[in-house]
């Protein structure tokens, strides 16, 4: 008998598969088989082991029965957008690799971080109306569910494919439910589908369908609304009602009175916060007949100035109007009412009220009893309600002028959300001045809402007090906020400009030590980050060289 036989005769084939396991996780040599009826024979080794598991395998798998096939999924729709370059492509996929990568610890030295510029990549690739690559749609939804800031963008790039992707992984739903493109949201020209969705859908869905909606049809979106308002939740009115903010109107009024009654006082208050955004509506000027009451001219001195007298009370139609009654603690309980009055209010009314007076000659007035500060911001908060440039402008004042001084208020984070009202060559020449005049320590939220790339002025004065603040011999870690900026929002031509300053300054006497080579490293950083993305606006232009990466074999 051969070899092979003898071997197969003494397999223990009696064995259970459990002991078999066993085994073979402790090994034969301290959990040893026996060949043929359990408890006979000798020992055997790894070979006999292994035939064992062998007939096993076999006899497991004859006694299977074969499982019935899943359906298909249907076919990935088609997206008509060209591909992208190849260079752009595996800058693409260069960018999500980074992304996987472990953050390094402690210094980050002078190479780009590559992945704060992938938000700029995909809102380059989404202006050019470029499609995704079908291999890189995984690693585009994975970035997209680890970062929330990213996927308006890639879900907007990933197109219908990414959709159609990502409804067949449990992990990708979030796609289904916030992109605008979701398969199931009707086409706003078939009435009876888009009802049908917005009595049956998920809630997520509904407000999809909502801002939708509104966005073609401002008017059936608000029947839309009507037709369940009263049996919506409270939390689910406030987030529907908020929809209306786009294409806000006139017609939207009565809608708008309606929930001024609501029970939930959230609701209330942005009902009134939406009425009060349209001057001609009758709670603007029931605001404005209350708050031309308590702030007036006054001609009794040698020039006029402004008189304030605070409300006394908050009555019931007060607080029906949105007033809230109960001050913030700490705050009295007059100058919140006044200020919420004045916020209210059209401020068309206040030139009307001082004598065709202009909003700068309005807010250049002295305000008597040391109603100034209060009013001011109050003034501030309707502008931005309002969305006015003549009082943005007249309460931004000089941007020369120190913040604590200035004639609106002193807190940039409303002097932020005065700026955006601005046009945006306007925004960037006021915030390159205010940066001139008082350095960088206070402009990074003004920075914030600057319109990228920089413009030149806005972008030479950034570097010039980077400069300056580099001769200081401080170090930059107190400036690394604005060196994150400007790796983003710089014009990718300043990085000739930029590259005299990363060499290594000499230290002057006091200087923190070793602060030389500190901002050597990050200007650095800054001209290759900055090269880098005008690599990256090269390589997405349809034209671009497939062979090679543009930026040459040095590029990152």
């Amino acid at each position: 008998m051969s070899s092979t036989a003898t071997s197969t005769a003494a397999t223990p084939v009696h064995t259970p598969w459990e002991e078999l396991v066993t085994s073979a996780l402790l090994g034969t040599d301290r959990r040893p088989l026996r060949a043929g009826p359990r408890g006979a024979g000798a020992a055997d080794g790894p070979a006999a082991l292994l035939d064992a598991a062998a007939l096993h395998t076999v006899r497991r798998r004859a006694a299977l029965l074969p499982a019935s096939g899943a359906p298909a999924p249907e076919p990935a729709p088609a997206d008509p957008r060209p591909p992208l370059p190849a260079a752009a492509r595996r800058r693409l996929a260069q960018l999500l690799a980074d992304r996987s990568a472990p953050a390094a610890a402690g210094r980050r030295g002078t190479a780009p971080d590559l992945t704060e510029l992938i938000p700029q990549w995909l809102a380059s690739a989404g202006a050019r109306g470029f499609r995704a690559p079908a291999d890189l749609l995984p690693a585009l939804l994975d970035a997209a569910r680890a970062r929330t800031d990213l996927r308006p963008a890639v879900l907007e790039f990933a197109g219908p494919r990414g959709l159609w992707l990502a409804g067949l992984n449990p992990e990708w739903r979030f796609a289904l439910r916030t992109s605008p493109g979701h398969a199931r949201r009707p086409a706003v020209e078939d009435p009876e589908a888009v009802r049908r969705l917005w009595e049956e859908g998920l809630f997520a869905e509904r407000v999809a369908l909502l801002a939708a909606v509104r966005a073609e049809d401002p008017a059936a979106a608000r029947e839309l609304l009507a037709t369940t308002w009263s049996t919506e939740r409270a939390e689910d009115r406030l987030m529907f009602l908020d929809s209306l903010r786009t294409g806000l109107r006139g017609d939207d009024e009565s809608f708008l009175e309606v929930a001024l009654a609501d029970r939930s006082r959230n609701v209330r208050a942005t009902a009134a916060e939406l009425l009060s955004a349209l001057p001609e509506s009758a709670l603007a000027r029931r605001m404005a007949d209350r708050a031309t009451s308590c702030v007036n001219p006054d001609r009794t001195g040698a020039a006029v100035s402004v008189a304030v007298e605070a409300p006394h009370e908050c009555d019931a139609a007060m607080q029906r109007d949105g007033v809230v009654p109960v001050p913030p603690s700490g705050r009295g309980e007059r100058s919140w009412w006044l200020s919420q009055l004045v916020e209210a209010g059209p401020l068309a009314v206040w030139g009307e009220r001082f004598g065709g007076r202009s909003a700068q000659e309005i807010v250049a007035l002295p305000v008597a009893d040391g109603w100034g500060p209060e009013l001011h911001a109050a003034w501030c908060r309707a502008a931005v309600r309002q969305r006015d440039p003549d009082w943005a402008r007249a309460l931004l004042g000089a941007p020369s002028t120190p913040p604590a001084n200035g004639p609106g208020t002193a807190s940039l984070a409303e002097r932020s959300k005065l700026l955006a009202i601005l046009p945006p060559a306007e925004r960037a020449l006021w915030v390159a001045d205010f940066v001139a005049a008082h350095g960088l320590s206070e402009a990074f939220q003004l920075l914030g809402v600057c319109t990228v790339p920089w413009a030149g002025p806005l972008g030479r004065s950034v570097v010039d007090a980077l400069d300056i603040a580099r001769d200081a011999g401080s170090y930059p870690w107190s400036f690394s906020g604005v060196m994150g900026l400007a790796e983003r929002c710089l014009d990718p031509a300043e990085a000739g400009r930029l590259e005299v300053l990363t060499t290594t300054p000499d230290e002057p006497e006091g200087a923190s030590p070793g602060a030389g080579g500190y901002w050597s490293e990050a200007f650095q950083r800054l001209v290759s980050t900055l090269r880098l993305r005008a690599a990256m606006d090269a390589e997405l232009t349809p034209d671009a060289p497939d062979g090679t990466d543009v930026g040459g074999p040095g590029a990152v």
